[in-house]
């Protein structure tokens, strides 16, 4: 099996991703979208789905927006958010989702100038709303996410306010850290934007709004969070909650036993152990796997209806006090190393059900830097597929293969096209971060920062033809299965080896095949007796195969009208796919070749190719197993090239094709090529220059009428 990309005698070629000439660009995707975002009022809900106010399905193909990566910001000048508006429409994205605007400015809203956290910056308010209309003016609508990284200050009123860094656990509970996070969505959403004359409230191009970010009690009592710990964390992420909240919780806890039957309460504490009226103890962590299934099954509720009832109050308030009328999110199920369910079950009570997951992080204790096309159990497909609820849209809010990695090319047309098949309603990339500071160097300074990786935004021009257009069709078949409250609960007692699912006989892969969704979290048993299995993995509609060779080396083939693609260990290829056919150097890499217009490959004129390989800094260096990275490096950025030859067939009547090679800002990179015709098939060559993407024009015979006449589905 390869573990990782052979290195002898690979040459990596400097190749940069450029903003500022862009709208000279030969590659817009913009048709993909419609203007302005909110057309026509709110995005709404129909049989489990975003529908637009027209009637029609709604995908949204988006980036998150945050603040990260050096040089970079979340709020733009007026100038940059023009330019930065356009590019993304460019490359087909259609949504953005706004992050961490409530961190102090000049990086969030808050006003940073005060010694609290309830008001906002003047100059970061104007810089969100022309942000906010430009995005809409290109059809690009927006999330707003209320509660993600504030951090409180003295005069907030805030107990202990210096040690609990983001407040993660505590904002469901504490009554002032729930009035602060009303006053700031308050404030938020009831303000007007002059450039678009509406308050956010009231604006339609603001699809969503999310209450909280990767925040979950029932993960952090798993997790071990939810009693003082020996010492503070140095992250303010998570944090184990200081003694006072620790004290409260109790309280809360406590009064929820008093309200059960006596007799119950007297088992609970025979069970605890506890003599006379001394109060139950909430369990800890280490304590879960041995407890009492009764005593177990009681605090799981516990948390799990403080969650609950958090999400019913905010929709309350939001909806009926506010008048918002965004769809709602409440959290994401985001950490696959635990049970998801419980979690769910609670942020069900909204309109949207949503998902996190990244392949082998930096913070990753397992493997890094392997190939997720080896690993189709672990995929980022399977594990955010265990999420979708029927009868809700789902949408998967950060996804990304973060830098550094040698695989990465296999991550965005991978989830493109099994988003599709599983018929989620949403994509949304982390991240992408615009470029105003004078300070920013085209090198990847962040693991998550897309916006300067080559292959990555060739790849996301290429993932909103396939997922936006509907290139890929959905899965024939769903697959549903139901959970009892007690089965909710007690998957979080499910050993890791049940991970992603934790579902003892489902079998994950089934999602590379049909859509699976959960049917109930509050209903009968129902974990359908289905068999594992086996590669290669075809999905029901034939249109998508992930196959392993016996050596264990993935790839996965997508294969459609209008979309196609090789992904992973290319030499396992024999045929290739209908119209596409390779033969490169390169052990690894990700081929896509799409439509451009509104006809099929085989009778389209103009096709966007993505070659997509190694990406790397200049001077970067890894261990020498390739597993973790000595020195990051710098400009510029580097790609290692797709070389060799293509052969395109099946196109009818084509009597030349014409193939452009095109630079960071998508202008014409050299001159463009003429393909040799072998037969009836066509032979390119690639990798020189090195590009990770080309527009093919090909040249036809006169159409028959009824051909001109073919529309895709």
């Amino acid at each position: 099996m390869h573990d990782h990309v052979e290195q002898a005698g690979t040459e990596m070629r400097p190749y940069v991703v450029e903003y500022r000439p862009a709208d000279l660009s030969q590659l817009d995707l913009s048709f993909l979208l419609e203007r302005p975002a909110g057309k026509g009022g709110f995005v709404t809900i129909r049989d489990g789905h975003l529908i637009r106010p027209s009637g029609e399905r709604l995908r949204l193909w988006g980036v998150n927006i945050t603040e990260w990566s050096p040089g970079s910001v979340m709020l733009p000048t007026h100038a940059d958010a023009r330019r930065y508006a356009a590019a993304l429409a460019r490359f087909g994205v259609n949504c953005v989702r706004l992050h961490f605007l409530d961190l102090p400015a000049p990086r969030g809203l808050i006003d940073d100038t005060s010694d609290t956290t309830q008001s906002f910056d003047r100059e970061q308010l104007d810089h969100l709303d022309y942000w906010v209309a430009q995005l809409k003016r290109h059809g690009i609508y927006c999330d707003l996410n209320l509660v993600v990284g504030r951090c409180y200050k003295a005069g907030d009123g805030v107990r202990d306010y210096a040690e609990v860094g983001w407040a993660k656990a505590l904002t469901y509970f504490d009554p002032r850290l729930i009035e602060l996070q009303q006053d700031y969505a308050r404030q938020l959403l009831t303000h007007y934007n002059p450039y678009t004359r509406t308050e956010y409230r009231h604006e339609p191009a603001i699809v969503i709004v999310e209450l909280v970010n990767e925040n979950s009690l029932v993960e952090a009592w798993v997790r071990g969070r939810l009693h003082p710990g020996d010492q503070p964390s140095d992250s303010p992420n998570w944090r184990s909650i200081p003694a006072s909240y620790a004290a409260q919780l109790d309280e809360r806890y406590a009064t929820y036993i008093a309200a059960l039957p006596g007799e119950q309460q007297d088992r609970l504490r025979a069970l605890a152990g506890i003599v006379g009226e001394r109060p139950i103890p909430r369990l800890r962590a280490e304590e879960l796997a041995t407890a009492p299934h009764e005593r177990f099954h009681i605090e799981a509720a516990f948390y799990m209806e403080l969650e609950r009832d958090y999400f019913r109050t905010m929709r309350t308030f939001l909806r009926d006090e506010l008048g918002v009328r965004s769809l709602l999110i409440g959290s994401s199920d985001h950490a696959h190393d635990l049970s998801g369910y419980p979690h769910l079950w609670a942020n069900a009570q909204l309109n949207i059900i949503d998902g996190h997951v990244y392949w082998q992080p930096p913070e990753s204790t397992g493997p890094t830097n392997t190939p997720m096309v080896n690993d189709p159990y672990g995929s980022t497909v399977v594990q955010l597929a265990r999420t979708a609820v029927a009868g809700k849209p789902y949408t998967v809010s950060e996804v990304n293969h973060p830098f550094p990695h040698d695989y990465a090319c296999e991550g965005i047309p991978t989830l493109a096209a099994y988003g599709r098949l599983q018929d989620w309603d949403g994509i949304m990339w982390y991240t992408f971060e615009p470029k105003s500071d004078p300070g920013w160097s085209p090198s990847l300074g962040d693991a998550f920062d897309l916006s300067l990786d080559p292959v990555k935004m060739a790849q996301l021009a290429a993932g909103a033809l396939m997922f936006l257009r509907g290139d890929v069709a959905p899965a024939r078949t769903t697959v549903a299965r139901s959970y009892t409250p007690e089965q909710v609960r007690a998957s979080l007692l499910l050993p890791n080896t049940e991970q992603p699912i934790f579902t003892p006989g489902f079998p994950g892969l089934v999602a590379l095949q049909h859509q699976i969704r959960i049917s109930s979290l509050n209903g009968p048993a129902g974990v359908p007796p289905w068999t594992q299995p086996a590669a290669p993995f075809i999905s029901d509609t034939g249109e998508l195969q992930w196959q392993l060779a016996p050596d264990g080396c993935g790839l996965i083939t997508v294969d459609t009208p209008c979309s196609q693609a090789l992904i992973g260990f290319v030499g396992t290829s024999k045929d290739g796919v209908t119209h596409l056919a390779v033969n490169v150097a390169n052990t690894f890499c990700a081929i896509t070749l799409s439509s451009l217009d509104d006809q099929p490959i085989a009778h389209a004129t103009r096709l966007l190719l993505t070659t997509g390989g190694r990406v790397e800094n200049t001077g970067q260096r890894w261990d020498a197993a390739r597993r973790r990275l000595l020195e990051r490096g710098g400009a510029p950025t580097r790609i290692e090239p797709v070389r060799g030859q293509l052969l395109l067939r099946g196109l009818d009547r084509a009597t030349a094709i014409l193939v452009q090679p095109l630079d960071g800002a998508g202008l014409p990179r050299g001159n463009a090529a003429l393909a040799r015709a072998v037969g009836d098939k066509w032979q390119i060559s690639i990798g020189d220059p090195a590009t990770p993407w080309y527009v093919l024009t090909i040249k036809r015979e006169a159409a028959m009428p009824e051909e001109s006449a073919w529309r895709h589905r």
